[in-house]
């Protein structure tokens, strides 16, 4: 199993983010910036497999302050030796496939090969519905929901995909989509340069288009799916050969989707998947409960409970959520000491070993000499068991 880290990130304490409007304040980003320079390094020199970000617009309120993932991927890159970068996610059905394809293709040369890409299909609609305006106008669609709104999104997404995915292997592009189509329509294009030394021209008339630089790895960098609860997004994932990071999930949801993606990949069981978990660990349980209370439990009532994401930790049979106690004893979390954040990775690994473990680390949230000891701890004194 690889473990990685994945920041959101946040600026500014718990104080900060209530005394309203964190992110309209330049020093905290700049503290932030500093404080996960320091964080990255570490993570590079203990060992982690790779660091990504989220991708989220006008985060006014001090949560998830990352509108450009790849922009954040490459100015840590540049600080650090060996550690991966990437992105969960680049937000597909808000972008520009051939812009998204450029840049991680320009990311991976810059990197040496250390690139990494994840893309997600959107489900804040404050951000999503302004930022695709311009290109086909689809909407954010929250979890769990199944409607046209979704539908629209999810085809959004897999024509963005599938263009990405042309830009990085093929010479030369063309592609007649629903939201997309390469040319867009009649081009003329009777430039001698290109009849000489290029391609994609007949009879004056553009017919196609090379996007470059194609990526350094081969056929492309590895390609990660956050944070998949869904058998559609599952499905899609293990057809594409795409790594499925699964949230915290009770059984009853998560089985099925182990099965799932065994069944179209055609690998075993947990294979080609990894979780999503909260990781802090402190001296006492009690100490590392409190930190986790105004970082992970505090962010998650503020922001993603109101999107729905905590539905998936209710049990189908009685109705009811887990205390704070029981998420971390069913390994839903993983916080507290040394051996109870053991303990909790083990319940995961007997449910279902993964491939992939992503620790979700509360920069600023935390603070940060708290955080950097937990990340040390975690890869020396509890990763050690499990690789």
């Amino acid at each position: 199993m690889k473990a990685s880290i994945f920041c959101l990130p946040s600026v500014g304490s718990r104080a900060d983010i209530e005394a309203g409007m964190a992110a309209m304040r330049p020093e905290l980003y700049q503290k932030m910036l500093k404080e996960l320079t320091e964080l990255v390094k570490l993570a590079d020199d203990l060992g982690y497999d790779s660091v990504s970000f989220t991708e989220h617009h006008f985060h006014i309120e001090g949560f998830e302050l990352s509108n450009n993932p790849v922009l954040l991927d490459l100015y840590f890159a540049m600080q650090t030796k060996r550690i991966r970068v990437g992105q969960l996610g680049i937000v597909l059905p808000a972008a520009n496939p051939i812009r998204v394809a450029e840049d991680i293709a320009m990311l991976d040369h810059m990197t040496g090969g250390r690139a990494c890409a994840g893309f997600a299909r959107g489900y804040q609609r404050r951000w999503v519905d302004i930022m695709a305006q311009q290109t086909h106008g689809v909407s954010g669609t929250l979890p769990h929901q199944h409607d046209e709104i979704d539908k629209v999104n999810r085809e959004a997404f897999e024509e963005n995909w599938q263009i990405i995915k042309k830009c990085w292997t093929e010479e030369m592009l063309t592609f007649d989509g629903k939201f997309w189509k390469v040319p867009a329509g009649a081009t003329p294009w009777d430039l001698e340069t290109t009849t000489k030394y290029g391609k994609g021209v007949e009879n004056g008339m553009l017919k196609a288009v090379g996007v470059v630089p194609k990526p350094l790895q081969k056929p492309y960098p590895p390609v990660f799916l956050p944070f998949a609860s869904s058998p559609n997004s599952i499905r899609w994932a293990a057809t594409e050969g795409v790594t499925a990071i699964l949230p915290p999930m009770h059984p009853a949801y998560e089985a099925p989707l182990y099965d799932l993606y065994a069944e179209v990949s055609g690998k075993p069981r947990g294979h080609g998947t990894g979780l999503l978990r909260d990781v802090i660990i402190c001296d006492s349980d009690e100490e590392a409960m409190k930190l986790w209370e105004d970082s992970g439990r505090f962010s998650g009532k503020a922001w993603f409970e109101p999107f729905g994401f905590r539905k998936g930790l209710m049990d189908p049979a009685t109705k009811a959520f887990p205390s704070a106690k029981e998420t971390v004893d069913h390994g839903y979390a993983l916080v507290g000491t040394v051996d109870t954040v053991t303990r909790a990775l083990e319940v995961n690994m007997k449910r279902q070993p993964v491939d992939w473990l992503f620790c979700y680390t509360y920069n600023a949230l935390v603070p940060h000499a708290t955080l950097m000891k937990s990340t040390e701890a975690f890869w020396t004194k509890v990763m050690p068991r499990f690789t």
